[in-house]
């Protein structure tokens, strides 16, 4: 029998090292935006339609040409044999199962054709811009070569903030957990544990490439024939110039909350992208998504699908392969049971109304 999301945490925080746990769990700064998405969703009531029929209701859509069971797809987060030694094949495998989109992180800890090999379900590959190019462009070759089907720049990060768990904790990549589709050489200062700093933020110092801009985009074109998607837009006048620059799709997110603090969250931010991206390009919601009800209210405020990050860790912590599809159909449940008691039968029906918008 599945848990409810928050046994599944308590688990996970129960098995995992401290430092590591911290690693998962911890936010930027203040850590004031770990519960900013949480408090936006929760502060969004539903108003269900009464009188309609829901002998039938469907969940499933389509993203960028994958079909999906439900509007849910896993989060990019990197090295997955942090919570489980199959640590990414794992995560596949629970996806295909429960037939959600795996977005795998470009800091995986098992090879792109590992996971290609176990997946039954669409994979999406995450990307940060490094300073070395020639690796980006192996990786998406590598990508498209396994079957991938999109690319997910994160646009966030031009470094790592300051997360004072990991400082406190000097925390760096643990022995045996390598992200294997990178360089070593590229990769080395990550696993270098130094008291009072935090590994990862020094290796995005030394290798993420703050330089970037819009322009850079056509670069991006040029090396690969994928869809592009961007992650971690949070104003409209970005999403604006990301359609001008044929962005296929936006993942708004403020990434779990571990880079700008006092930034809005992503779901105060989605009403506006939705208005000015006006069904130009997809749109997901990415951030504190713990229930199936919170599927819906992305869906009401524009969003065409979400992405869940932390839960399929603690799945993959609880009971691997398993406890990740777990985590991922208890959502579903729980979204095809709020369609019905709303009133929405189909995906496509979610609009505004659906929710009171205080």
């Amino acid at each position: 029998m599945s848990l409810a999301l928050h046994e599944y945490e308590a688990a996970a925080r129960e098995q995992l090292p401290r430092p590591v746990w911290d690693f998962l769990a911890g936010g930027s700064g203040t850590e004031s935006m770990l519960s900013a998405g949480r408090d936006a969703l929760d502060r969004l009531p539903l108003r269900p339609r009464c009188l309609v029929d829901v002998s039938d209701c469907d969940p499933g859509t389509s993203l960028l040409g994958a079909r999906l069971a439900a509007p849910l797809g896993i989060a990019p987060m990197a090295y997955h044999q942090l919570a489980h030694p199959e640590g990414e094949v794992a995560t596949a495998r629970a996806a295909g199962a429960a037939g959600s989109l795996f977005t795998v992180s470009m800091f995986a800890s098992r090879t792109l054709e590992d996971i290609a090999a176990a997946a039954e379900g669409p994979l999406w590959l995450q990307l940060y811009w490094l300073r070395r190019r020639e690796l980006m462009t192996g990786l998406m070759r590598r990508a498209e070569d396994a079957g991938y089907q999109a690319l997910v720049l994160t646009v966030d990060a031009p470094r790592v903030a300051r997360r004072h768990r990991d400082v406190r904790n000097g925390f760096a990549v643990p022995e045996g957990v390598r992200a294997v589709n990178i360089d070593p050489s590229v990769m080395s200062a990550s696993h270098v544990g130094t008291a009072g700093e935090s590994a990862i933020a020094r290796h995005s110092k030394e290798q993420f490439d703050p330089s970037i801009t819009w322009e850079d985009l056509a670069w991006l074109r040029e090396h690969t024939s994928l869809p592009i998607v961007l992650k971690g837009v949070l104003a409209a006048e970005d999403a604006e110039t990301a359609v001008k620059y044929g962005i296929d799709g936006i993942v708004v997110s403020n990434h779990g909350g571990r880079q700008l603090d006092f930034a809005q969250s992503a779901v105060d931010a989605l009403p506006e992208i939705s208005e000015t991206v006006a069904g130009r390009c997809l749109l997901i919601l990415d951030g504190g998504i713990r229930h199936g009800a919170d599927i819906a209210k992305a869906l009401c405020l524009g969003a065409g699908a979400v992405f869940v990050g932390r839960p399929v860790f603690w799945g993959l912590a609880h009971s691997g392969s398993a406890g990740a599809a777990a985590v991922l159909q208890v959502l579903q449940e729980e979204f095809e049971e709020v369609m019905a008691l709303m009133g929405v039968p189909r995906v496509q029906l979610f609009s505004s109304s659906g929710v009171a918008r205080r």
